[in-house]
Parts: C-alpha cells; sequence; structure tokens
C-alpha cells in the first residue's frame, strides 16, 4: 500500500509540474505579426517572401507576396529578416510585453552590388561596326524570315511551348505554397463568387479568347 501511495503522490506531482510549467509556457508565447517593406526609396513596396526565422531555434516562416508575416514565438526571441538583394536584419521580441500579440512594419535596405557596364562587340572598334554594318546586305529572303519570327502567331507559340527557367518555376512554386499557407485551416475562396474573376471572363469572352483557333 505504501508503495502505490508514493507512486500516487508521485504521479500527482510530476502532473502539477507539467501544468505549471505549461501555463509558464503559454504566457510567455505571444502572435508575432506584420509587414515586411522596402525602405531603400521613398514610395514603400512589399518584400515578398522574405525568410523569417527565429535565431537558433530552427524554425521560422516567410513573408506572402503582399510582404505580410505571422507566427508564434516567445518573449525575447530574437527574429532575422533575411532576403535576396536586402540586407540582413535583426529584431528581439520585448520581454515586458502584457499582450499576447505583437505587430511589427520591418523596412528592408537593398543590397544590390553595380558591376560595370560591359559592352561585347565581335568588331574591334565602333567605328569598324559602322562601316560592316553599314556595308550590309540584307536579302529578301532574310526581311522575310525575320516577320515571320516576330509574327504574333509565332510569339504566341513560343510562350506556350517554350519552357520556363529556373527563376520562373521557383517563382511559381513560392506563390501556390505561399497561398497553400495562407489558407491554411479554411476553406480557400471560391472564384464563383469572386466579381473581379467574373470581369476577367467576360473580358476574355469579348476578345475572343475561348474562340477555337486553327
Amino acid at each position: 500500500m505504501k508503495k502505490n501511495r508514493y507512486i500516487f503522490l508521485i504521479l500527482i506531482f510530476s502532473f502539477i509540474t507539467t501544468l505549471a510549467v505549461a501555463q509558464r509556457t503559454s504566457e510567455n508565447l505571444i502572435q508575432f505579426s506584420g509587414m515586411v517593406l522596402d525602405g531603400s526609396t521613398e514610395e514603400l513596396y512589399p518584400v515578398p517572401y522574405t525568410n523569417i526565422l527565429v535565431k537558433n531555434k530552427g524554425r521560422g516562416t516567410y513573408s506572402d507576396f503582399q510582404g505580410f508575416f505571422s507566427i508564434v514565438v516567445e518573449k525575447g526571441d530574437t527574429m532575422v529578416f533575411s532576403a535576396i538583394g536586402y540586407k540582413t536584419v535583426e529584431f528581439e521580441i520585448p520581454t515586458d510585453l502584457e499582450d499576447d500579440r505583437y505587430s511589427l512594419v520591418q523596412l528592408m535596405t537593398q543590397d544590390a552590388v553595380n558591376l560595370p557596364e560591359t559592352v561585347v562587340f565581335p568588331w574591334p572598334s565602333r567605328e569598324h561596326f559602322k562601316l560592316e554594318f553599314l556595308a550590309m546586305d540584307v536579302t529578301p529572303e532574310l526581311q522575310e524570315r525575320a516577320a515571320r519570327n516576330l509574327a504574333n502567331e509565332t510569339l504566341e507559340r513560343m510562350r506556350k511551348e517554350v519552357p520556363k527557367d529556373g527563376r520562373e518555376n521557383a517563382n511559381y512554386y513560392l506563390r501556390q505554397q505561399s497561398r497553400d499557407y495562407y489558407h491554411i485551416g479554411q476553406q480557400p475562396p471560391m472564384n464563383i463568387f469572386n466579381p473581379v474573376a467574373w470581369k476577367k471572363f467576360f473580358d476574355s469572352w469579348k476578345r475572343g479568347d475561348f474562340k477555337n483557333k486553327k
């Protein structure tokens, strides 16, 4: 009986300790949200897909296409904001917050390196290029080929058939992932109730985008 009593007391003590730690941790958590904007110019523009990490904790989030972000952190955490082409910024969450929410507008400064312009010519100098250009004989066949390559039908076919490069694919993937995170935990809005989507549909209909093109 004494052994069972000791086990029961240990379980009660462990339960009380766990509740105390959980309550202390819950009181220390805050909802940290805000906007990441480009402060390099007079007009403030959002900085999309900014990495927002909790320093030394291995977790974080990133801003959406409009620069908005939201993450649960602890008081006293150091937040690291980084984006390609911008200087990395650190911000420490105040420890004396009385509310469980904290908002911030983080300005990012561009960190671009301007390289001198490099112009490559297949001729030794501009004078040689001018002589060669004026002496060039453009035959009607070359003119016709250039007109075919610049025709609207050719350009439209190339836009559909030429695959996207790495930058375009990464941008498309990040947009899709940001949209999924934005609507996480709720039903995404349906375009059938979106007046902007209906306007685009009617505009495409008037332009004849849905007609069969041979």
